[in-house]
């Protein structure tokens, strides 16, 4: 089939760009191109992946109340007599 495209600018240089390495006709990489696409566009949408959760885990009430004054909670774990 015959038929005029206008091609933007940047696609016509990334075209121009392929067939130079793939050395072959603009036609066989529009085709290529349009084939790729096409296929891309009709094919169903992959899944997308279920956000990470993290499961909760309930270690029961805080052995320790308050951890701003650090020798109250030293005497606490290590008892009076901790140095």
């Amino acid at each position: 089939m015959r038929t005029t495209l206008t091609i933007d600018d940047d696609v016509a240089t990334q075209l121009e760009r392929l067939r130079k390495s793939h050395e072959a006709s603009f036609k066989e990489i529009v085709n290529e191109a349009l084939r790729r696409g096409l296929r891309e566009m009709t094919s169903p949408s992959p899944r997308k992946r279920r956000p990470f959760r993290t499961q909760v885990f309930n270690s029961g009430p805080p052995l320790i109340a308050n951890l701003d004054n650090i020798a109250e909670v030293l005497a606490i774990v290590e008892g009076e007599n901790y140095k």
